[in-house]
């Protein structure tokens, strides 16, 4: 099956991919967020991405369709230094839920809405912010090395086992701790704390992903 065009998915077998899918309500504000910063950072770590199998990508639970980012979300990727272009926004629906690999979204309630979707997604599916408080646990050095050629899938697949065997251990100190606030419709100075939010929650991930420490 070919994505539509702009999303930023390229084919492969699962065995040599994995797929990052962010989760959020409309897919214009945090999700895309989240979606462009992780590319950035991989790319930065990576050189490419794709040469690692990373696929990164986003959809809203009320994903507004063809929409485009929200201006200020895309003013939050360019401080960044990460590329806003040709996004545009989606629904999510069961066939991303099925090929991804790892879904992090932005929300409890979003988490819910996805496991509630079937797929087997429980195991894979967390917020961003309790898969990032997971990963901080794990002892890196249990990871298998990037390899062959700088593929980093392998490595991806651990993470997420170890993160949902660690689930039940590692409790959040409070319901709010994993979640994400909507800037949606809020000044540019909102938007840019969620950005920093989003960003310090992706760079502990990212690290473990790859391997390679910024």
């Amino acid at each position: 099956m070919t994505a539509p065009e702009g999303r930023g998915i390229a084919g492969g077998s699962s065995n040599d991919t994995f797929r990052i899918l962010h989760v959020s309500t409309g897919n214009v504000c945090r999700s895309p967020i989240t979606e462009r910063l992780t590319r950035h950072a991989l790319a930065h770590r990576l050189g490419d991405p794709q040469t690692g199998g990373l696929i990164v990508e986003s959809a809203g639970t009320w994903g507004h369709e063809g929409a485009p980012m929200e201006a200020h979300a895309a003013t939050v990727l360019t401080d960044f230094g990460a590329d806003p272009a040709g996004f545009t926004g989606r629904e999510l629906l069961d066939e991303h839920v099925i090929r991804a690999d790892l879904v992090l979204t932005a929300t409890r309630d979003h988490r819910a809405q996805v496991i509630s979707m079937g797929h087997s997604a429980g195991l894979r599916t967390f917020t961003l912010k309790e898969f990032t408080r997971l990963v901080r646990a794990i002892d890196l050095a249990t990871l298998p090395e990037p390899e062959p050629a700088g593929s980093v899938v392998g490595r991806a697949r651990a993470l997420v086992r170890a993160a949902a065997a660690l689930r039940g251990w590692l409790l959040a100190p409070s319901p709010e701790a994993d979640e994400v606030y909507d800037p949606y419709g809020a000044p540019i100075t909102f938007f840019r704390s969620i950005g920093d939010e989003i960003h310090q929650a992706l760079d502990p991930v990212v690290t473990a992903l790859t391997g390679v420490k910024t």
